[in-house]
């Protein structure tokens, strides 16, 4: 459908009728305005990113930093929360997806958590039609009818939305400004945020956002002066925008109290994003000598790394005033089989009861049949408190705590072949369009392939990447699990025809990256070149 673009926009990609409501060229000139003032900057930092990698793979320690000593040491907190975001006992995440979005609305979680991000594959159908669905979502007019005739609509209580951009790492390939493309991140930001802010706040909540893989306070710094750019443009108060960062990279980790001091008139906390964490530090110091983890359901939240970092981020939020939001479960109901689902109740149950009693405000969940379960574990802590704010941990985490890094055994086959496999699955998914999938009772998104390839890659560089019968992890054993495995993935999601041969690209994709020379730093960016 032909429009006329502002100066400098160049659209690459289709927009029917429907799309023309959000790819209307005031909001089209929007994002390029944050574009003009800020892919700059975004691109040094992504510099700054490949920089700093280099100095770890040359042996560089993290620490936390001198120069911002005095932030840590000193006596603030950030600006008061509004009354939306107070109280997030639980939070239910899910793609931009329409039923999905409905269904998590109605869920009876606190908030919801729209994901343009790790659970959703970023195609341009995707990522415009979710922008349409939150459109529709904040004026309550979402509705949707399946196949067989049955509809979904919202109902009168629903969650509180926040909304997932894209990372500072990704680009958005079909609008470029000036000759460049645009940041992911800003476009999935500044187009929602053009269009609902305003509605937002009308209806007495407001534009709350969730921000993604951020490495430093210097980046979260870069979101911060969006913020007030965005906010400056729509004519909206300073502190309108509320941010909850994901913590979910190591080196971010060591700038706790930075991130939220960057972003104290807009932050709403930190959220602890354990998968992610555990592909960062995997990354991260993959040249490290001696570095290497054992089988991914090994690496719980009770490990030595995993435990220090969550009750860092509990004792960094409640001293600043801010919420600290547990991690997701990734478990899921299991249907037909009543003592497999229990098995699986209980570790929501038990991942919910630690949290709460560790000090986080509220937990992740990935399916609506866990929310009433994870409610009570944190009701059972916290009563009718909206949330322990006031709960103020002592812990001295030290930088050597957060590079406790065990368990590094056991690594089994059954490990290798389960990596292999979910590796595997996911990818088909996300290369035919669907970024949340439910593999073996876990709801998985991007991090699931990230951290299965990356360990894969890990046990075939290290020289501890070793079977506990003895036999190395090798790119022969691994191609043998691959041929074993792909089959049984094929048959698990029910694929033939064309929709099969995205699965055999997706084994070829799995093998590549687990024995590149250099371990790939995100697997959705060269992917992303292949979508529509």
């Amino acid at each position: 459908m032909a429009q006329v673009l502002p100066a400098g926009v160049e659209l690459l990609a289709p927009i029917s009728s429907e799309f023309s409501t959000i790819l209307t060229p005031a909001a089209l000139g929007f994002v390029a305005t944050l574009h003009r003032a800020f892919n700059g900057r975004r691109q040094e930092l992504l510099s700054a990113r490949a920089q700093r990698q280099e100095r770890l793979d040359a042996g560089e320690e993290p620490v936390f930093l001198d120069a911002t000593q005095a932030i840590r040491t000193s006596d603030w907190t950030i600006s008061p929360l509004p009354p939306a975001l107070k109280c997030r006992r639980v939070e239910i995440t899910g793609p931009v997806e329409r039923k999905m979005i409905i269904n998590a609305l109605n869920s009876g979680a606190d908030s919801y958590m729209a994901d343009f991000e790790d659970s959703n594959t970023p195609t341009w159908q995707n990522q415009i039609q979710g922008q349409i669905n939150i459109f529709d979502a904040v004026r309550r007019q979402l509705d949707f009818t399946n196949e067989s005739g049955k509809r979904y609509t919202l109902n009168e209580k629903v969650a509180t939305l926040l909304l997932r951009p894209r990372g500072w790492h990704l680009d958005e390939k079909h609008i470029h400004v000036d000759g460049e493309r645009v940041s992911a991140g800003l476009f999935d930001f500044g187009l929602s945020f053009f269009h609902n802010a305003r509605e937002q706040l009308a209806r007495g909540f407001g534009p709350y956002y969730y921000l993604p893989k951020l490495e430093s306070h210097h980046e979260a710094r870069l979101w911060n002066d969006v913020f007030l750019l965005a906010q400056k443009e729509l004519g909206l108060p300073v502190g309108t925008i509320k941010a909850t960062v994901l913590l979910e990279t190591i080196l971010a980790a060591f700038e706790m109290d930075e991130i939220l001091y960057e972003l104290r008139e807009h932050s709403a906390g930190l959220n602890a994003g354990r998968w992610d964490y555990i592909f960062s530090a995997i990354k991260k110091f993959r040249k490290r000598p001696g570095f290497c983890l054992a089988n991914r359901a090994a690496i719980t939240m009770e490990v030595p790394f995993m435990r220090s970092y969550a009750l860092l981020l509990v004792k960094t939020c409640h001293r600043r005033g801010a919420p600290a939001i547990g991690g997701m479960s990734a478990l899921i109901p299991i249907k037909g089989d009543q003592a497999a689902n229990e098995r699986a109740m209980n570790g929501v149950r038990h991942d919910k009861a630690r949290d709460a009693r560790d000090g986080f405000d509220g937990g992740w969940v990935a399916h609506p049949g866990l929310v009433d379960i994870a409610m009570h574990e944190f009701k059972q802590v916290l009563g009718d408190r909206p949330n322990q704010w006031d709960r103020q941990r002592d812990d001295q985490i030290q930088a050597s705590d957060l590079l406790a890094f065990q368990p590094e055994q056991p690594i089994t086959e059954a490990g290798v072949r389960n990596n292999v496999n979910v590796g595997i699955h996911y990818l088909g998914s996300w290369l035919s369009g669907n970024g949340c999938v439910p593999i073996h009772n876990l709801m998985e998104d991007a991090a699931t392939a990230e951290i299965s390839r990356s360990q894969v890659w890990q046990w075939i560089s290290s020289s501890k990447g070793v079977l506990d019968d003895g036999r190395k992890v090798d790119v022969s054993l691994v191609r043998t699990l691959i041929s074993e495995e792909l089959p049984k993935v094929k048959q698990a999601a029910g694929v033939t025809g064309d929709l099969a041969q995205t699965y055999d690209q997706a084994a070829v994709i799995f093998e590549q990256m687990s024995r590149a020379q250099q371990l790939p730093d995100f697997l959705t960016t060269a992917l992303y070149e292949t979508l529509p």
